[in-house]
């Protein structure tokens, strides 16, 4: 049995991070988006940089 696309490693699945309870917005220039479940600010939005660190799509999505 095979699994879908999003689920193999190394494929990202486009989460709008905006949507998410856990993202915040940091009005800090160089780092304007943070997870407040994950602890961490960044450049980039939270799920790409889960995604580059883990190797993995984001799991602590929660709908707003």
């Amino acid at each position: 049995m095979s699994r879908p696309a999003n689920q193999d490693k190394g494929l990202m699945t486009r989460i709008n991070c905006r949507h998410c309870r856990h993202y915040f917005i940091t009005w800090e220039p160089r780092l304007p988006h943070g997870c407040r479940l994950m602890g961490f600010k960044s450049q980039y939005l939270p799920y790409v940089q889960v995604f580059r660190i883990s190797g993995q799509n984001c799991q602590s999505f929660a709908r707003k």
